[in-house]
């Protein structure tokens, strides 16, 4: 089920402040910039880089994800692996509050989330 209007307004308030704090410098966002997107009940968080084979075309990777999960009132986490999946964040799959997921990236303090 999708994140209801109201949820949607919170959440792009709380993700755009989150991307003005963690964005890189203005000189450099053509090189490597950070965004993010919700579809559904999910929020992803993405890298933007030039294309490797071709530099005029940007690619979007995968950072994090956290899904709404209505019936729990909780935020599921995830990280993009290596392999290209999303795993589950074993030190702490759920949180309560959008806020309390932005704080774990932030954090990231098993590495999963920026390396």
């Amino acid at each position: 089920m999708p994140i209801s209007p109201l949820q949607t307004l919170d959440i792009i308030e709380a993700m755009e402040g989150f991307i003005d704090k963690k964005r890189p410098p203005k000189h450099i966002r053509h090189q490597v910039d950070l965004s993010y997107n919700i579809q559904d009940q999910s929020i992803f968080i993405i890298e933007i880089r030039p294309d490797w084979h071709n530099p005029k075309l940007k690619m979007e990777c995968p950072i994090a994800k956290t899904t709404f999960v209505k019936a729990k009132n909780q935020w599921k986490i995830f990280w993009m692996r290596g392999t290209g999946k999303w795993e589950a964040y074993k030190p702490q799959a759920t949180v309560n509050s959008l806020s309390e997921f932005l704080n774990l990236l932030v954090e990231d303090k098993h590495h999963c989330f920026w390396g």
